[in-house]
C-alpha cells in the first residue's frame, strides 16, 4: 500500500482536512444534483442540444460554487467548433432481398448518416460473430446483433448495428479529426434478426442523400482547483466524465434517454468531489483539473478534442481518472454493491491508488477479470493514455438492465453507494496530488506497452 494510504488506514481518524472532505460528500447532495441532470428537461443531453447547453451551464455554476478557476476559453467552456451533421431523407429507399421475398426499411427504423451519398446495389449481407475474418467482411453489409464485442469491420461496405430504438436528431463531426469511418447506422428492424437467419443468402439495396451539415459549438466544461506548493502547483492531476447522453428517439411513448448512470453518475461526482476538495482549508499540493466531456457518445469526441488542445501542458499532467456508470449496483453480472472496478487495472500504478483509497472509503476496488482489459478503450480516458498519460476509468456496473435504454432513471441509482465511491476517488486525488511520485505505466504489461512508449514521448 502506498505510505500516504498507509497511514490513513493505520490511524483511528482522519485529519480534519481529510475528514472534511469525506463528510462533504453525501447520497443526499448527489441525488439533488443527478435530478436535474438526468431529468427530462434536459432532453437526454444529445450532442449537440440545448439540452446538452443546460447541462453544460449547470455543471459550470458547481464549479463557480466550489471556487474553481474558470481555465476555459470562455469562463467555464473549453468551445469546440465541430459540424453537425443530420439525415437527409429525399430519395431514402432501403430493402434487403432474397429468394424473391423482400423486407423494407422505413426511415423511422434507421438511423444512417453516410459521409457522401450513400448507394450500395444487391450487395451481400454477413452476421459475423467474433471468430469472423476480417477478410469475410469486405466489401459486405455487416449486421451486428450485439456491440459488446470487439470486432473489425474495416473495408466492410456497410455496418448496421442492431438496438431497440433508434436515435433521433442530429450527430457532430470534428473536422480537425479527418474524414468518419464510414456511415453511422443503428436499426430497429425486429423481423430483420429472423430473415438474416433464414436467408443466409440475403442481400442490401440502399440509397441515402449525403447529410446535412452546419457548424455548430459545443463545450467541455472544466475549472481548476490551484494546488499550494509553489512547485508541485504547475503539475496536475485530472478527474473528468462524459455529461453528454443519446438524446432522444424517433418512436415510442417514452423518448428521452435520460442517462442517469451513463454517465449523469459520473457527471455529478465530479461536481460532487470538487466541491469537497474546494472546501479544504488546505488545499492540495498539485493542482486538480475537473472535467465533464461533449460527446462521448459520438466517439470520444470531447476527450479527443481536449487531447488536441489541452488546457493544461500534457506533459505536466500526472494522471486521469474518469468516472462512467458509478452509480447503479444492478449490474447484469450480479450486485455490485460495495464493488468498483476500474479498467486496464494492470496497466498502471493508478488502479493500485484507487483499490487502496477503497479500503478506507469502504469499497473494494478489484479487477473485473472480463470487463477490465476489454473495456479500456471505451470511455474518455483513452483519449489521455494515448498520448502517455495514465487514464482510467472508473466504473461500478460496466453493463446493467437500463444501458443505453430511456428507463436509464435517477431514482434507479444507489446514491448511498455511489458517495462511498466518491469518497474513495477523492482520498485518491488527495494521494496524486500530493508530493508522492507520479503512477507509472506498467512496462511489463505488454497490453501498455503503446502508453509506455506515448510516455516516452511525452517526457523525453
Amino acid at each position: 500500500m502506498h505510505p500516504f494510504l498507509l497511514a490513513l488506514l493505520l490511524c483511528a481518524d482522519l485529519t480534519p482536512q481529510q475528514q472534511s472532505a469525506m463528510d462533504h460528500i453525501t447520497a443526499q447532495s448527489l441525488r439533488g444534483h443527478l435530478s436535474f441532470i438526468a431529468s427530462d428537461a434536459l432532453e437526454g443531453r444529445a450532442t449537440p442540444s440545448r439540452g446538452l447547453d443546460l447541462a453544460a451551464e449547470y455543471i459550470a455554476s458547481q464549479f463557480r460554487r466550489a471556487g474553481l478557476e474558470p481555465v476555459g476559453d470562455d469562463g467555464y467552456f473549453q468551445t469546440a467548433a465541430l459540424v453537425q451533421r443530420e439525415p437527409n431523407w429525399e430519395g431514402f429507399e432501403m430493402t434487403f432481398t432474397a429468394g424473391g421475398k423482400a423486407l423494407r426499411v422505413e426511415k423511422n427504423e434507421i438511423y444512417l448518416l453516410p459521409e457522401g451519398t450513400l448507394d450500395l446495389r444487391d450487395v451481400p449481407v454477413i452476421v459475423p460473430d467474433q471468430n469472423t475474418p476480417v477478410e469475410t467482411m469486405r466489401g459486405k453489409v455487416v449486421f451486428v446483433e450485439n456491440r459488446r464485442g470487439r470486432v473489425n469491420f474495416a473495408d466492410s461496405a456497410l455496418v448496421l448495428f442492431a438496438s431497440p430504438s433508434v436515435p433521433a436528431g442530429a450527430q457532430v463531426r470534428d473536422p480537425e479529426a479527418g474524414p468518419g469511418r464510414g456511415a453511422t447506422s443503428v436499426i430497429n428492424k425486429p423481423e430483420l434478426t429472423a430473415f438474416l437467419k433464414d436467408n443466409p443468402d440475403a442481400r442490401l439495396s440502399v440509397h441515402m442523400a449525403a447529410p446535412i451539415e452546419h457548424p455548430v459549438k459545443v463545450h467541455n466544461v472544466v475549472g481548476l482547483l490551484r494546488g499550494s506548493d509553489p512547485k508541485l502547483k504547475d503539475t496536475y492531476v485530472l478527474l473528468t466524465a462524459h455529461y453528454d447522453h443519446l438524446g432522444t428517439r424517433a418512436t415510442g411513448d417514452d423518448k428521452i434517454f435520460n442517462g442517469a448512470n451513463d454517465d449523469g453518475s459520473g457527471t455529478v461526482s465530479v461536481m460532487e468531489i470538487a466541491g469537497a476538495l474546494g472546501a479544504l482549508k488546505e488545499r492540495p499540493k498539485r493542482s486538480i483539473l475537473f472535467m465533464t466531456f461533449f460527446g462521448e457518445e459520438r466517439g470520444l469526441v470531447g476527450s479527443r478534442y481536449y487531447g488536441r488542445h489541452p488546457i493544461v501542458p500534457l506533459d505536466k499532467t500526472v494522471s486521469d481518472l474518469n468516472l462512467e456508470q458509478v452509480g447503479r449496483t444492478d449490474a447484469s453480472d450480479g450486485p455490485q454493491v460495495g464493488t468498483a472496478s476500474i479498467t486496464g487495472f494492470d496497466f498502471s500504478e493508478l488502479p493500485g491508488i484507487l483499490a487502496d483509497a477503497g479500503k478506507i472509503a469502504g469499497i473494494r476496488v478489484y479487477k473485473n477479470e472480463e470487463a477490465s482489459d476489454a473495456y479500456f478503450g471505451r470511455s474518455d480516458n483513452q483519449a489521455l493514455a494515448d498520448v502517455g498519460i495514465p487514464a482510467h476509468t472508473l466504473c461500478v456496473a460496466f453493463d446493467y438492465p437500463d444501458y443505453h435504454k430511456v428507463s436509464d432513471h435517477w431514482e434507479k441509482v444507489d446514491y448511498e453507494n455511489m458517495a462511498k465511491v466518491d469518497r474513495a476517488v477523492a482520498l485518491a486525488l488527495l494521494h496524486v496530488a500530493s508530493d508522492a511520485a507520479p503512477p507509472k505505466w506498467n512496462e511489463a504489461n505488454p497490453k501498455a506497452k503503446k502508453y509506455v512508449e506515448a510516455a516516452k514521448k511525452l517526457h523525453p
